[in-house]
């Protein structure tokens, strides 16, 4: 076991690192963060913020020298810079985990060959692999391998030739098309596994999204039991085959009364924001619990939870950038805001998140969106 007051690495400086940050700090350990950017969410609350990319030798011969452990908030780290620093501390994920969830041909591969029920899928590495995809697969959304995420990255296509021209607009990434399903919702699980292979879930989410981001998070899940069991068992599983160590998140399409897994984020997880306030350990405590050999925290919910993501366009409404009046959402005894600390609104930016609790979930999700509404967000949900 790593023991406070050690100093623990967090390589990423974003919201993921910031509550990482505030985690450690209320269990007595000490941060480095190593961001780029100096006005970094987590790097402005750190104890020491390494300004520097992930990839630069002075940067982590610092963090080697004077981290205990080490842990990422994105998936986007270089694979490289975590098989470094393993080395010389512990380190997880491990840069084996991180660098298949970071590209999607590797995740999609190691899901089949691994026997985990996906859509079906084909691997488009140039113009010459859109020949040999039938007419049947489409409609149907194309991928870039990496470094997409909230929507970025993809296209939805009902053509080969729509496909072809989304393929060139990419510039001949590797990507991956994957075959259009009727969705009934989507869901999402996020578990932490230690080092021994004890891993606990923590309730399944409901996600609904807007413009291909994360929007509002159910908990729990609107799914039969059965279902929600299959998830953590199926997310569980998938964990043991990765010998993953840390915190993650599978997210699943529900089609068809079937469960899919669509992605696996090697990190905490957007969806996984409702565990700071309705559970007794949060996701990002048990990724330091994880990190430092602590035994796990309980993952139970205490009560019903909806998450509500704020983007930057809820500050620049009307033409002009303006705080939002939070007044007007924290008459409602039972939510909690987050902000992020981040200097500038941006459309499509996060910038923080609610949460309200209560016992009945639809009174619950009824008190969410109208506070949502309440700060000038319309409500298309459909509930």
């Amino acid at each position: 076991m790593i023991s406070p007051p050690a100093i623990l690495g967090m390589l990423g400086g974003g919201q993921l690192g910031r509550f990482f940050v505030i985690a450690a700090h209320e269990l007595g350990y000490r941060v480095m963060v190593l961001d780029p950017d100096p006005g970094s969410p987590a790097g402005r609350i750190a104890d020491e913020h390494l300004v520097a990319q992930y990839d630069d030798e002075a940067a982590l011969q610092k963090m080697a020298a004077s981290c205990a452990a080490v842990t990422t908030e994105f998936e986007n780290v270089p694979s490289a810079t975590l098989a470094y620093l393993a080395r010389h501390m512990p380190v997880s994920p491990a840069a084996e985990c991180v660098a298949i969830a970071q590209h999607r041909i590797r995740e999609k591969t190691f899901l089949r060959d691994h026997g985990f029920p996906i859509g079906p899928f084909a691997v488009i590495e140039s113009a010459a692999d859109l020949d040999a995809v039938p007419p049947t697969f489409f409609p149907a959304v194309l991928k870039v391998a990496r470094f997409g995420y909230d929507g970025k990255g993809q296209v939805r296509v009902s053509s080969l030739d729509e496909a072809r021209a989304a393929f060139a607009g990419f510039q001949g990434e590797p990507c991956v098309l994957e075959k259009f399903l009727p969705l009934s919702c989507e869901v999402s699980v996020v578990l932490a596994r230690n080092r021994e292979g004890d891993a606990r879930c923590f309730p399944l989410a409901e996600n609904q999204h807007r413009a291909g981001i994360l929007d509002v998070s159910i908990v729990p899940a609107r799914v039969p039991s059965a279902l929600a069991a299959e998830a953590a068992s199926l997310a569980l599983s998938l964990a043991e085959s990765l010998g993953y160590v840390g915190v993650m998140a599978v997210e699943f399409f529900v089609s068809e009364g079937r469960l899919l897994v669509n992605e696996i984020a090697p990190r905490p997880h957007n969806s996984g924001h409702y565990t700071l306030d309705a559970c007794a350990v949060s996701q990002f405590e048990q990724q330091v619990r994880v990190l430092t050999g602590l035994p796990l925290g309980e993952t139970a919910a205490h009560s019903a939870a909806v998450m509500v993501n704020l983007l930057g366009d809820v500050w620049l409404q009307e033409g002009k950038s303006a705080e939002p009046a939070w007044q007007k959402i924290l008459q409602v005894p039972a939510l909690k805001l987050h902000l992020y600390g981040k200097f500038e609104a941006r459309a499509g930016r996060k910038m923080g998140h609610f949460t309200v609790l209560g016992r009945q979930l639809d009174a619950t999700l009824d008190a969410a969106l109208k506070a949502r509404t309440a700060i000038g967000v319309a409500d298309d949900s459909g509930r």
